[in-house]
């Protein structure tokens, strides 16, 4: 079986969010990057239990971002990945991504092509779709649970009020969320072994967007809770039509 996992490179969670004056893009100074939580805690780690349940196969990360982010793909290879591949493009938008994605996976047999269900940063949970509308694939999204048998994939989402189980045949695109897998810390052995593992650079293939920023604009943080007397009905109402925001 060929695994095909796309990670993202995001900042860590607890990384204090600062924009560049013009307020178009983050302000990368002192910024620590990590590989997107839902990318390898739940899509890679379920992929590389796949491949170790069959006991054979491969298992690709793959990354569309410039040469800074290898060491975050290094990462990866430790963990357990066999081999790497990087566009070289920053992405202005999840369309450019999953257009440049789609374009090398569309003749290389991938059985399975994961992502994880969004990215931290964005949090616009897009590319997976959107890869399986370019390579014209089945898709699956949220899923919590998947298993693999021969031809078919059998897999778990939660839904309101429940789980919804469903099959696919394969070759399909499934975006991975908590429930897929155990986070796995990679060993010295893994390490070592990563420094070794091929990572190959891929020029990007014709890059477009659907969407640019205009301007970004931190939040206003959480503020104090006021406390209204039960009994004071009239100031919680003109508090309401005042002060509060719906969201």
């Amino acid at each position: 079986m060929k695994i095909l996992v796309c990670i993202s490179n995001v900042p860590d969670t607890t990384t204090k969010i600062v924009f560049t004056p013009d307020g178009k893009s983050l302000n990368k100074q002192g910024v620590q990057f990590v590989i997107n939580p839902y990318d390898e805690w739940y899509a890679l780690v379920r992929a590389l239990e796949l491949k170790e349940a069959k006991g054979s196969g491969s298992v690709t990360l793959m990354h569309v971002g410039p040469a800074e982010n290898e060491a975050m793909i290094r990462k990866g290879l430790a963990i357990g990945a066999d081999d790497a591949v990087r566009i070289d493009l920053d992405p202005s938008d999840a369309y450019a991504a999953a257009e440049q994605i789609s374009a090398y996976a569309k003749d290389k047999g991938f059985d399975l092509i994961l992502a994880g269900k969004e990215t931290i940063d964005h949090n616009g949970s897009l590319v997976g779709g959107m890869i399986a509308e370019m390579l014209q694939l089945p898709y699956v999204s949220l899923a919590s649970k998947l298993d693999v048998n021969g031809a078919v994939a059998t897999l778990e989402c939660d839904i309101d009020g429940g789980t919804a189980t469903v099959e696919c045949s394969l070759p399909a695109v499934v975006s991975c969320q908590k429930g897929m897998a155990e986070a796995r810390i990679p060993n010295m052995r893994g390490i070592m072994a990563a420094r070794t593992k091929p990572l190959t650079v891929v020029p990007a293939a014709n890059p477009s967007s659907l969407t640019s920023v205009d301007t970004y604009t931190p939040s206003e943080g959480r503020k104090a809770v006021k406390m209204i007397d039960a009994s004071n009905m009239d100031e919680l109402v003109a508090l309401l039509h005042n002060e509060a925001k719906v969201i």
